[in-house]
């Protein structure tokens, strides 16, 4: 059985102006991986928006760090919604939601199962430690602690 998601690199994720939302341990990732300032940091390539800081876009619209045609140019030092793509709250708990990102995403196999993914998407969640954390500044995409990430889990399977 061939895995439900494996990324491709093509970049669709990184589309989207403004979209990408960053933590400040993700910030702290970036500015150790790119050997610069916060402060310069947060000056090139942040944008606020309700309440929120995200990653600027290019003029391509895709997230300033995509490379067309290499992928993300900061792949080791990527914020955690990022690292957690696909596996997002929303497709997580949400079967139309999930319908939706494998007809964008050609990462996701088309024949993938909803359940699958789902557990696949926990295990990757789990070993990566990506959820929220209890950061207060954790994108949305992501669930805010594991423990919250299986309760909503086991209650989406037990309603059906």
């Amino acid at each position: 059985m061939c895995k439900a998601f494996s990324c491709r690199m093509c970049g669709v994720c990184c589309q989207g102006e403004g979209g990408i939302v960053v933590s400040s341990r993700d910030v702290q990732r970036l500015v150790d991986h790119l050997e610069i300032s916060p402060e310069a940091f947060e000056a090139q390539y942040i944008v606020r928006r309700s309440g929120k800081r995200r990653l600027s876009s290019g003029e391509n619209g895709a997230c300033v760090f995509y490379v067309e045609g290499r992928g993300c140019g900061v792949h080791p030092g990527r914020p955690d919604v990022c690292r957690a793509w696909p596996y997002f709250k929303g497709n997580l708990l949400d079967k139309q939601s999930f319908f939706m990102a494998r007809d964008d995403c050609p990462g996701l196999e088309p024949d993938a199962e909803f359940d699958r993914f789902v557990e696949e998407g926990v295990e990757y969640l789990r070993r990566e430690g990506l959820w929220g954390n209890g950061d207060s500044d954790a994108p949305n995409a992501l669930f805010s602690d594991l423990d919250e990430m299986l309760d909503r889990i086991r209650g989406r399977k037990s309603r059906g």
